[in-house]
């Protein structure tokens, strides 16, 4: 005679399975469509790491060019105090700063004295720096440094 505890496990089992066959196709659906939304995911988030490494090259070239024109500097008078005020409004350092316009620090200290002034491609590229806020400004260091 079979033991009441073993039909009753046994009983269990099956009513268990059974209930599994009737949730299982639902399950598989919801993961084969999971998997399909990674999958497309992943193929978005490379695709944008592409446009963005593109994007970065393009902007380090476009930032590591120096405005050839002088003609930007037309009407542009130079003046020692204004470099000092420009590179302390900033909160840059010297090196910094000369990393933005495309000189050695020491020139940035020499244009601050007044010891030496700038050329003419040199007064455009400074003209061009003069504009910028903090933020563009830092977002330009990182991408020169990069």
């Amino acid at each position: 005679m079979p033991n009441i505890a073993v039909v009753l496990k046994d009983e269990v089992f099956r009513l268990a399975r059974k209930e599994l066959r009737q949730h299982l196709p639902a399950l598989k659906k919801t993961i084969v469509e999971q998997r399909h939304a990674i999958a497309d995911l992943k193929r978005r988030v490379l695709e944008l790491e592409r446009n963005q490494q593109f994007l970065k090259k393009q902007e380090t070239r476009r930032l590591k060019t120096k405005p050839s024109s002088p003609a930007a500097a037309d009407g542009l008078r130079f003046s020692p105090k204004w470099v000092s005020a420009d590179r302390k409004r900033l909160g840059l350092s010297a090196k910094d700063y000369a990393g933005l316009v495309g000189v050695s620090m020491l020139t940035i200290y020499n244009w601050e004295k007044g010891k030496s002034k700038p050329q003419a491609r040199q007064l455009a590229a400074l003209a061009s720096v003069r504009g910028l806020g903090k933020r563009e400004a830092l977002r330009r260091l990182e991408l020169l440094e990069a």
